[in-house]
């Protein structure tokens, strides 16, 4: 085994494809219903924000705990501070949440229902190959942590 996951999509292509096919079907033929501008420009902002601020923070505890900093590489010891002692994937809430304003913000009706199809491929992609490295690599230990803290909020 190597010492890391072996991720089936990465997770912004996962949130990425979704977002993008929801823009192109916006852009072809329009949106069934229209997002108010200035409702989803001040949702957006608030997203935004909040994707900065969590994702910065988990990101300062993963190099604090020199744990792997990108998607793919080494995780030395399971993070139970911060984001991480609410969400087992902060970084992908704040990717979920930062996918979420950029519908809003183009206004993209269809882009913000196909976020679902994103959510599903960051958690067959990305967290079912995580998780299962993270057991084998960590075990009793990463079962303790799944016991208290959930996969979202």
């Amino acid at each position: 085994m190597t010492d890391a996951p072996a991720y089936r999509i990465w997770p912004p292509v996962a949130l990425g494809m979704p977002l993008l096919a929801g823009l192109l079907i916006t852009a072809a033929v329009g949106d069934p219903i229209a997002l108010p501008p200035a409702i989803s420009r001040a949702v957006a902002a608030v997203l935004i924000v909040a994707f900065a601020v969590w994702n910065g923070w988990a990101i300062w505890l993963m190099g604090r705990h020199r744990t792997a900093l990108l998607p793919g590489g080494a995780t030395r010891t399971i993070l139970d501070r911060g984001p991480f002692r609410v969400s087992r994937n902060p970084l992908y809430l704040g990717l979920i949440a930062l996918d979420i304003a950029l519908a809003l913000l183009w206004p993209s009706f269809w882009a913000l229902v196909l976020t679902p199809v994103g959510v599903v491929g960051v958690w067959w992609g990305a967290i079912v190959p995580e998780e299962r490295y993270l057991r084998a690599k960590f075990g009793s230990e990463y079962d303790a942590y799944c016991a208290r803290v959930r996969r979202w909020l």
